[in-house]
């Protein structure tokens, strides 16, 4: 391969993630298309939340830790009624109870209530790591270890519509923010328990996913190259 995409690439590349695939492996992909030592992303997706990850390569990976404390805005939807062990529909159910006669009015209130700065319990089942060991990890062995409340912003938390027991919601929320446990807890609140039925991430700081380059069109090389944002 030539040379210059073994060592001279840096940069951004700005990737629509699709789902069923974890963020690792579409670094992992990318790295071996370019033939690249350094790539690395600024924020992880569950493997079935779709949209904006921002990957990095040779020098640019420096930059790596000011991008993942960027704000995040995401859309998605909530199934009301049902609990499961990872806060979506890929976990475990763990209850299905009836929801509420509840107006979006007052949805729309309760929501409102999870503005500003906020204490969240990470979940088991998350990519963080403690003691040096993968939540994910722990909690596929059938473990689970107390983890402590961290602090998170949510700038917005707007309920879009409701219908059938889902909400679609858009939410803008600082780094570090578990749109799950959102959910989670906005369930909790309800009396009837919620999960994501489904995630995009359509922003990290400025950069938008609609100026994302498909993950299925990342095959070609040259079309990766062209899109990579330099230095």
């Amino acid at each position: 391969m030539d040379r210059y995409y073994n060592n001279d690439i840096s940069g951004i590349l700005l990737v629509d993630k699709p789902s069923n695939i974890t963020s690792f492996k579409v670094v992992k992909t990318l790295r071996k298309i370019l033939n690249v030592k350094k790539a690395g992303h600024c924020g992880t997706l569950d493997p079935s939340a779709t949209g904006l990850l921002l990957v990095l390569f040779g020098k640019a990976t420096k930059l790596q830790s000011r991008f993942i404390t960027k704000d995040k805005v995401y859309s998605g939807s909530f199934l009301l009624g049902v609990t499961t062990d990872t806060y979506d529909l890929d976990g475990k159910i763990l209850s299905i109870k009836q929801v509420p006669n509840i107006s979006i009015e007052k949805i729309k209130v309760l929501a409102k209530s999870f503005e500003g700065e906020i204490s969240q319990v990470p979940p088991m089942y998350s990519a963080l790591k403690i003691n040096g060991q993968r939540l994910y990890e722990l909690a596929r062995k059938g473990i689970e270890i107390n983890r402590e409340p961290r602090k998170v912003v949510v700038y917005k938390f707007d309920i879009l519509n409701f219908n059938k027991n889902v909400l679609n919601v858009k939410i803008h929320c600082s780094s570090g923010t578990y749109v799950r446990c959102l959910a989670k807890d906005l369930g909790d609140a309800l009396g009837c328990g919620a999960t994501v039925k489904n995630l995009r991430r359509e922003k990290i700081y400025k950069f938008d996913v609609k100026y994302a380059l498909p993950f299925e069109k990342t095959n070609n090389l040259d079309r990766v190259v062209r899109n990579i944002i330099p230095l």
